[in-house]
């Protein structure tokens, strides 16, 4: 059962009922992050994201994590690069309460002037953490080779040295613009009956007050840049990114199938290639990001650097002759039963659907259609997947990134 509801300043309120379970998850979803910050706000849609568990006129940091866990409840945020997210998780017979919290701190944030000083050397340990976790540090210069330093090239963590100069009047303000009604969505998925959600919101976010919403314009270019950090660590680590297509576009269930015949799991092409038969590589996998504007399907291997160019060419001539061959039919077959069932198993989780009817409503001002997402899975073909090869592996318009003790950065 799923119900939906426009309060009347604007949040969007998106509820779905899984009866016979005993808990709900419960998210407050804004469509900002990384991507919509200007080079002087870079990074502070995150900071924001960890100042809002840092107190309000009524809770301090510490009482509204003991608050949470005194109900058993989980807490949570996180945020992309299109997508801000708080969220918790609790027993039914607790979720009016839970709510409540997550209400008080994402409403009610004040900012406290020690609690800042004091996140940001925790953002900052945040940030040299990303620095010496090479695979994360790979994929982020690879999101820069390929976009560039605005928008989806951006580093959520942002640089440190903004972090260091915000001022809670810059976090004043970055809310006031982006953390508005008609950019929020209330999400509920569980066992919750939807008079009962959508009650919640009334009270704690109807009295929301509209602010001037802008929503900023993203001027999105794909190149095919190649970036390289030397560090002294015992593996290497290289990722090549290629376009794909946009969220909305009509190829992406086929582009789905794709990645998972090429590099989706222990039977991906990549996987028995390069590390089964080749023994180039202990991880080696492939995945899809989709945006509004665009799209990015990254290959990803982590191997000796002794080995680094051979597990290179070993990475390109597997997409070089799966663009040659295309896929067979059992590989065709086996991956859709992949994607198919990874739809259905979200299906049983709150934490996902919480999220994935969150997300549609935010994105689409839709509900999503689990039954239209299974139609399009079973009527796409062979030929549906070759025309999502032809679309999206081109060479000459791939992005690299690489890190490791290398003499020099690899390149196609």
């Amino acid at each position: 059962m799923i119900e939906t509801k426009t309060l009347s300043n604007g949040v969007r309120v998106i509820v779905k009922r899984m009866e016979g379970l005993y808990s709900v998850s419960m998210g407050v979803l804004v469509g900002t992050g990384a991507a919509f910050e200007t080079d002087a706000e870079d990074g502070i849609s995150h900071f924001i994201e960890h100042m809002l568990f840092k107190g309000t006129p009524t809770h301090t940091a510490f009482e509204l994590s003991d608050a949470f866990d005194a109900l058993g409840a989980q807490v949570n945020a996180f945020t992309g690069k299109d997508l801000t997210c708080y969220y918790s998780k609790a027993t039914s017979d607790h979720a009016a309460e839970a709510f409540a919290l997550l209400a008080d701190l994402f409403l009610n944030a004040s900012f406290p002037e020690e609690e800042m000083a004091r996140e940001k050397g925790v953002v900052l340990e945040e940030i040299h953490m990303d620095e010496d976790t090479p695979e994360d540090l790979c994929l982020d210069l690879l999101a820069r080779a390929s976009f560039g330093s605005g928008n989806y090239g951006r580093n959520i963590l942002g640089p440190a040295a903004n972090v260091e100069r915000f001022t809670r009047e810059d976090l004043f303000a970055y809310r006031r613009e982006r953390y508005c009604p008609e950019n929020i969505v209330l999400s509920f998925a569980g066992n919750i009956a939807p008079a009962e959600a959508v009650g919640l919101a009334e009270r704690y976010f109807g009295g929301m007050a509209r602010t001037r919403f802008s929503d900023r314009k993203k001027e999105v270019r794909q190149g095919a840049g190649c970036l390289f950090r030397k560090k002294p660590i015992e593996q290497a680590h290289f990722a090549i990114g290629f376009p794909t297509v946009a969220r909305e576009d009509r190829l992406r269930p086929a582009v789905q199938v794709m990645n998972t015949v090429l590099g989706g799991g222990m039977s991906s092409r990549l996987f028995k290639k390069v590390r089964e038969e080749l023994g180039l590589a202990y991880s080696v996998y492939s995945y899809c990001t989709h945006y509004a504007e665009a799209g990015l399907l990254t290959v990803y291997a982590g191997v000796n650097p002794a080995k680094a160019e051979d597990a290179f060419g070993a990475v390109r001539d597997v997409i070089e002759a799966f663009c040659r061959e295309g896929v067979t039919e059992e590989e065709f077959s086996r991956g859709r039963e992949q994607v198919k069932s990874g739809s259905i198993f979200s299906q049983e989780n709150t934490s996902s659907q919480m999220l994935l009817y969150g997300k549609e409503m935010l994105y689409n001002n839709a509900v999503y259609d689990f039954e239209r997402r299974m139609a399009e899975l079973s009527a796409l073909t062979r030929g549906d997947v070759t025309e999502a090869i032809r679309a999206n592996f081109d060479l000459s318009r791939a992005a690299v990134a690489s890190v490791g003790n290398l003499k020099a950065g690899l390149t196609l």
